[in-house]
């Protein structure tokens, strides 16, 4: 299902084969600097946006180095959809990647919530914020984590709209994200319209940062889920490097989701401490009912070998886990 493309210093950008193939080149890329993001819960605040960035930094570097999505300095235009997409720092990344310096940037807010009438729906309840710059043949290039969906697609449909009216000529689109299949599905639907708006659209390439994640339903069956929000490891596409680095620590594969809340992690520490935190203490209860690590872990990764990880108590874990963020989070309140 993965085909790789090209590789550098622990770095690596695959290929999604699996079918269907459609208009959309999937990649999956992987750097140490996500691998830590997405495997330890303690990679937050400015370090995370600073590793963020740096891995977008290498995955432009191995595109520009096998001619995959070419970009050009004065058509490229970094389109940010706020907050989240802010972590991704691709201005700087586009810069550090190519020496750039006169490349461009727009601005779009979406931020989401679930609808009363159907917890499973998602609806855009801020967007006040559109601060859109196009040249006359532009390029796109964003990053979101993306879960359900919903704010990726309004954030592009806003760009490709303006683009529309402004009688912009939309030539390509590569999109980074921490995300699930929705975001395929998402991508499939504008390249489509772009294809028969814009006539010299060339290419829309999605680019998954360590893999395409699953994104629990009422149905998925694992303990402890936040559905429609949640990135988990149970059912994902993952590159190999972040298959292997889940045997580092036997926290890694249990973390609920992969990215939990992208805003919170880099800009409001204590809510996102909090959140991390509140999930370890479910496991910890889970474990005084008499699960195992080994159970969790069959649950949440079974690809993996729970022999690797030797003897892990379960409880012991958890706790481990609370006492780490509790320190993190007390530090950061002192005065």
């Amino acid at each position: 299902m993965l085909k790789q493309l090209a590789e550098n210093a622990g770095s690596a950008l695959y290929e999604i084969t699996s079918s269907p193939p459609g208009q959309v080149q999937r990649l999956i890329f992987t750097a140490p600097e996500t691998r830590a993001i997405c495997n330890e819960s303690l990679v937050l605040g400015w370090d995370y946006t600073q590793k963020l960035r740096a891995a977008c930094q290498r995955a432009l570097e191995l595109l520009g180095g096998i001619g995959c999505c070419p970009l050009q300095q004065h058509r490229t235009v970094i389109h940010h959809i706020l907050r989240g997409g802010l972590n991704f720092g691709l201005r700087e990344a586009a810069a550090g990647a190519f020496g750039w310096n006169l490349h461009g940037s727009s601005f779009v807010s979406a931020q989401r919530e679930r609808d009363a009438q159907d917890p499973e729906s998602w609806r855009i309840v801020e967007s006040g914020y559109n601060k859109i710059f196009l040249p006359a043949r532009a390029q796109i290039v964003a990053g979101d984590v993306v879960a359900s969906g919903t704010s990726l697609r309004y954030g592009l449909d806003t760009l490709v709209q303006q683009a529309a009216h402004d009688q912009v000529e939309l030539e390509s689109m590569l999109v980074f994200t921490i995300g699930g299949i929705k975001t395929e599905e998402v991508l499939a639907e504008l390249d489509a319209r772009c294809r028969e708006v814009f006539p010299r659209y060339r290419t829309t390439t999605l680019c998954y940062l360590e893999g395409r994640f699953t994104v629990p339903s009422p149905l998925t069956p694992l303990s402890i889920r936040i559905t429609g929000t949640d990135l988990v490891r149970y059912g994902a596409l993952m590159a190999p490097e972040f298959l292997e680095s889940q045997y580092v620590d036997p926290a890694f594969p249990l973390e609920r989701c992969v990215i939990y809340d992208a805003g919170s992690r880099a800009f409001c520490l204590p809510e996102y401490l909090d959140d991390v935190v509140h999930y370890w203490r479910e496991v910890a209860a889970l474990a005084e009912r008499g699960m195992t690590f080994e159970q969790q872990l069959r649950e949440r990764a079974p690809e993996l070998d729970p022999a690797r990880f030797g003897e892990v108590d379960l409880g012991t874990l958890a706790a481990r886990q609370i006492e780490r963020l509790r320190a993190v989070l007390s530090g950061g309140n002192e005065a």
